[in-house]
């Protein structure tokens, strides 16, 4: 598997296995998994030599981090990312957060705290649940619209992780506690926000650099590169889209993909189809052309599924593949295409 080192101002480097391992699916999103059909894809996914996990206390409501204390325990020489910005209360049944989205998970409801305390437990929960005596990389999660709602309400957020949660991080950074930190999110623009104000190191963006939407390459992309800031890419198929091709029942932004986006699926895949390239394949490699990026992490559940992201992260891209695609307006002109 291969791998891309970060490092920045001198603080160490971090190796991450380009293909990386996004763990809410296995911590009954969308359906129960058991625990068998969880241990099997963790197996599959070491196997075929992931050493990058990333994790929330949200993904399972705390299931994940659970799960994922199961197959780390006993190993050594990989890296694993958390969030910060909910704490896990206990609930009832009929009170639980999540129902209808989450299935076979703790009884739990998520309380949104970005403070400096806040962000404190939410770690030191995250290293009961995990198992581990550190956390390589810690995210503040969802600070976006998608997730709160307006702009107002984001702004609040933003602001009090500013003046809280930030601080807490950077303390743990200066302390070795932690070795790096930024944000998790399904927008780049707060994380250029943030960019623009603080000290960070890596972002996790969610769906927003994809063989569909290239908007980050106008400002976001281009200042991480500045900055030495890395880039994971979750969401590297828009939700399964770019995997599935455009079906009917395709999914994109976790709701069934709408008509111009289904159009556009279908005119990419008509030209991969063309140089004998499977979307899928594009889809994983095509993140990994810009300089910022340092891993790529679907989701998956069961050893096939894991296996079929490896396979899309072995694969090599012809670069008339690319110039096909921005000949007919389906990618942007100034995405890098060749491999750092």
């Amino acid at each position: 598997m291969k791998t891309r080192t970060w490092d920045r101002g001198g603080r160490g480097t971090l190796s991450f296995t380009e293909l990386g391992f996004g763990t809410a699916p296995i911590a009954g999103l969308y359906r129960e998994v058991l625990e068998e059909e969880s241990d099997a894809t963790f197996a599959a996914a070491w196997e075929v030599g992931i050493r990058y996990y990333d994790t929330a206390p949200l993904y399972g409501l705390g299931l994940s981090e659970t799960r994922l204390n199961r197959a780390l325990r006993g190993k050594e020489g990989f890296v694993v990312s958390s969030k910060v910005g909910r704490i896990l209360k206990p609930a009832s049944p009929e009170t639980r957060d999540g129902i209808g989205k989450w299935f076979g998970v703790p009884n739990r409801r998520e309380v949104y705290d970005y403070s400096y305390d806040g962000t404190l437990r939410s770690l030191e929960f995250t290293l009961e649940r995990t198992g581990l005596d550190r956390i390589d990389v810690v995210y503040a999660h969802d600070l976006d619209i998608f997730n709160h709602g307006t702009v107002a309400a984001l702004q609040a957020r933003l602001d009090e992780f500013m003046a809280g949660g930030y601080r807490a991080l950077l303390e743990l950074r200066d302390q070795g506690v932690i070795r790096a930190f930024g944000a998790g999110v399904n927008e780049w623009q707060p994380a250029q926000w943030l960019t623009e104000r603080g000290d960070f190191d890596i972002f996790l963006l969610a769906g927003r650099y994809t063989l569909l939407e290239q908007e980050a390459l106008t400002s976001f992309l281009p200042l991480c590169t500045q900055r030495g800031i890395g880039v994971v890419v979750g969401g590297p198929y828009n939700s399964g889209v770019l995997a599935t091709g455009a079906r009917p029942g395709a999914f994109y932004n976790y709701d069934p993909a709408p008509d111009w986006v289904l159009a556009k699926v279908a005119r990419i895949e008509a030209i991969c189809t063309e140089h004998g390239v499977r979307l899928v394949d594009a889809a994983f490699q095509f993140p990994l052309c810009h300089p910022a990026v340092v891993s790529v992490i679907p989701g998956g559940v069961g050893p096939d599924q894991v296996q079929a992201n490896a396979r899309a992260a072995g694969a090599v891209i012809p670069g008339a593949l690319w110039a096909a695609l921005k000949s007919e307006g389906l990618l942007r002109e100034d995405a890098p295409v060749e491999v750092p």
